[in-house]
């Protein structure tokens, strides 16, 4: 199996300014990787609509709705940090990621993003990270 997150799918200073240009993003960065077509990114913005993907700790993790899983070409994930907090229905958020898994996979990269920031160290560490390589070295652990 390849890996999930790659480092070209990882991006240290994102642009969206709103929550919708933020799950826009992350779905478009997402599609050009070839992992989901463009479907997947529409459902994106469809599940936050009805369930916030807010998490805590800064993160929000935006994903389709079971009904585009047919949208997924492979498991993927993304992450985007931001220099300043986006307003995420009231919760401030400086990092997305961005989550497509085939059949149930999604369950368990999930559950590998939740530790990573479940851990406030990790969070200040992923927060400070200046370049997308270091971004990419605090997380990558969710291909293992």
């Amino acid at each position: 199996m390849s890996d999930i997150l790659t480092r070209d799918l990882v991006v240290a200073s994102g642009r969206a300014t709103t929550r919708d240009e933020a799950i826009r993003e992350a779905g478009e960065l997402l599609a050009s990787s070839g992992a989901v077509t463009a479907q997947y990114v529409d459902a994106m913005a469809e599940r936050e609509r009805t369930v916030s993907t807010y998490m805590g700790n800064y993160l929000a993790i935006p994903h389709g709705t079971n009904a585009a899983k047919e949208a997924i070409v492979r498991s993927a994930l993304c992450l985007i940090r931001y220099d300043e907090p986006i307003d995420w229905a009231g919760n401030p958020v400086r990092v997305v990621v961005g989550i497509a898994g085939v059949n149930d996979e999604h369950l368990g990269i999930l559950g590998k993003i939740a530790v990573i920031f479940a851990d406030e160290d990790e969070v200040r560490r992923v927060l400070a990270a200046t370049t997308a390589d270091e971004l990419y070295d605090l997380v990558q652990r969710v291909n293992t």
